[in-house]
């Protein structure tokens, strides 16, 4: 009896089939370390998820990043990332498809906030050289 023998492409399939069918990585949380993080032109972004013994090569594309992401994650940050597990047929390796990325610890927002207020004292607006004297007597308000 002669064995079947499977291609590249049939064997990679049949794995992505796998994880797409398994619940348990259809829609997942998990908690790490972002590094190698990069937003290319057409606005997706691609990262390394990673903590102190493994590392998932992860993408956020355009769509779920204009709509959910509220601040600019760094290298190096703590986050927690929900999306879904998924076979990357060309390089048939695994990597995790993020909808949400939010900092492990400190909210979405207040980071944003923090980035903006970064961002204008870069720029200078809160120099003393801007600011208006208070009139004593102003003529309205």
């Amino acid at each position: 009896m002669e064995e079947k023998t499977f291609t590249v492409t049939e064997i990679t399939s049949y794995i992505g089939r796998k994880l797409k069918l398994d619940p348990n990585l259809k829609n997942i949380l998990i908690k790490g370390e972002l590094s190698n993080f990069k937003t290319y032109p057409r606005g997706h972004s691609y990262f390394t998820l990673k903590d102190e013994n493994s590392q998932i090569p992860g993408v956020m594309f355009k769509g779920n990043k204009d709509r959910f992401l509220k601040f600019e994650p760094q290298d190096g940050m703590k986050v927690i990332i929900k999306g879904k597990i998924e076979v990357y047929a060309r390089d048939g390796k695994y990597q995790l498809y993020a909808t949400r990325i939010s900092e492990d610890g400190l909210g979405d927002l207040h980071i944003a906030f923090e980035q903006l207020k970064k961002k204008l004292k870069r720029e200078g607006l809160f120099d003393d050289a801007h600011k208006k004297k208070i009139p004593t007597y102003p003529k309205r308000i």
